[in-house]
């Protein structure tokens, strides 16, 4: 009498496949179930970062309804053209950037928010840390020289060093800050460590005090924040006149 054996390879090997099958079509069927869902907080988390730059604190539950009541106005820079787009909030940044790169034209989004009775304008910015990505948002005041408010968050950049850049110590220094010299001439923003000035009373010296630790990563917020800004001078140019 001969017994079944189900310690053979190919048992092994037909088990392992029916285990793939089973496995990965259950992983495929809930991912697109939570698809919506995903899409969905991934939405509402962009509105939730666009109002953070501006200091409106919103959360999951409100922040549709905080957006729509702040921002006035969503525009798509596409080289000389300006289009009005209630969408622009879902624009993928590193994909246009990437565009960019290869030699097609990048869409700017740009949103225009009313708070206290001033006209802001908010814009996206992308860049490299030490460790991978950082990105945020950048308003500027209705002069168009100096932030109202900045918000930053990173991939992978060091606990209590790099990643410090989303805390408000770091954040609430850029309030206020010119981002042209006296000349008249953009200069951006520089995070520097010896501007002695640590409690950044000076506006106008282009510069903020740079985080104890985190050079590179500081450096790659203040290049991102300057070639951010620098791709809507043109168009900030023509609201001037």
């Amino acid at each position: 009498m001969s017994t079944k054996r189900t310690d053979s390879n190919g048992y092994t090997i037909i088990f392992s496949i029916v285990m793939v099958v089973v496995v990965g079509s259950l992983l495929a069927f809930f991912a697109n179930f939570t698809k919506d869902l995903r899409v969905k907080n991934d939405q509402v988390k962009a509105q939730i970062d666009i109002l953070s730059a501006i200091g409106v604190a919103a959360d999951r539950s409100n922040a549709t309804e905080m957006f729509a009541q702040y921002i006035k106005e969503q525009k798509v820079i596409t080289g000389a053209e300006v289009s009005d787009d209630d969408k622009a909030y879902l624009i993928d940044v590193k994909k246009e950037m990437d565009a960019a790169k290869k030699g097609n034209t990048q869409r700017l989004p740009l949103f225009v928010a009313e708070k206290d009775g001033k006209t802001l304008y908010i814009m996206p910015v992308r860049g490299n840390g030490l460790w991978d990505a950082i990105w945020g948002y950048i308003a500027l005041n209705d002069d168009l020289k100096s932030i109202n408010g900045v918000y930053f968050d990173h991939k992978a950049e060091t606990p209590g060093l790099g990643a410090n850049i989303t805390e408000s110590f770091f954040t609430e220094d850029f309030k206020g800050e010119y981002i042209y010299d006296a000349s008249g001439n953009f200069k951006g923003i520089e995070i520097s460590k010896s501007n002695g000035d640590p409690n950044n009373k000076d506006k106008s010296d282009n510069q903020v005090d740079a985080i104890s630790g985190a050079t590179i990563t500081g450096n790659g917020v203040g290049a991102m924040i300057n070639s951010g800004i620098k791709s809507y001078l043109p168009y900030f140019e023509t609201l001037k006149k």
